[in-house]
């Protein structure tokens, strides 16, 4: 069966016993799912969660690829059909997986943080210097750089859809404005969905149920085309 690794939002959240209808939508269509708890997670200890303030894209980065590499190990996966995908610190994620590795089929980063210099400046929240990243967004962007997916958007090659909503506050839409012109750019292989101001950070949970329905079918869309499913 073709492969999904799905990633949580937060990232000081966390995958728990409970029905999740995305998780259980993607089954229903063919695809095993693996969603974990890498560290940076809750429900492991004030240590797990601690363990990437100010370094995403390292610790967590470590722990997502090894569980790939367990679920890759199964002899009912499709290791040449995989594909990763999650939204907000999970699009985080996906962008940053994808640009630092080709091992993934195709790519889903919905509601993304893409460049954490932006970022600092536009959420609906204060950034205040050395809280959490080193540094500020106005006069000391070295660290944040380094820690942003855009930075190494010269090395993607997996191909990617863009999934954002005009009325994200929480991770604005210009996060996914930039990420696609970075590829477009480079005629990378990408696209972007843009949902109206009525959408917010939460869309695909509290979003339009005509508009949830067609995030999903936008989803199912680029995994079929990718991974060549029946519907493709």
């Amino acid at each position: 069966y073709p492969f999904v690794l799905y990633i949580h939002g937060g990232p000081h959240a966390q995958y728990g016993n409970t029905f999740f209808h995305e998780l259980q939508w993607l089954a229903a269509e063919g695809y095993v799912v693996l969603y974990t708890n890498p560290r940076g997670s809750k429900g492991y200890g004030r240590e797990h969660t601690a363990a990437i303030k100010g370094d995403w894209g390292n610790k967590d980065y470590q722990d997502l690829m090894l569980a790939t590499d367990w679920a890759m190990k199964l002899d009912y996966v499709d290791t040449t059909r995989t594909a990763v995908m999650g939204g907000s610190y999970g699009g985080y994620m996906t962008a940053w997986i994808v640009g630092h590795t080709t091992r993934f089929t195709c790519a889903i980063a919905d509601r993304l943080v893409g460049n954490l210099v932006s970022m600092a400046g536009t959420c609906d929240f204060p950034w205040p210097q050395n809280a959490y990243f080193k540094g500020d967004h106005w006069s000391n962007i070295a660290d944040l750089w380094a820690h942003s997916p855009i930075a190494y958007a010269g090395n993607i090659e997996t191909p990617l859809l863009l999934i954002h909503s005009e009325g994200d506050l929480r991770c604005p839409h210009g996060q996914a404005e930039e990420f696609f012109s970075a590829l477009r750019l480079q005629r990378k292989t990408v696209e972007y969905v843009r949902y109206p101001e009525e959408c917010s950070h939460g869309m695909s949970r509290n979003g339009p149920p005509s508009l949830r329905l067609h995030r999903l079918q936008a989803n199912r869309d680029w995994l079929a085309r990718f991974l060549k499913t029946e519907k493709a």
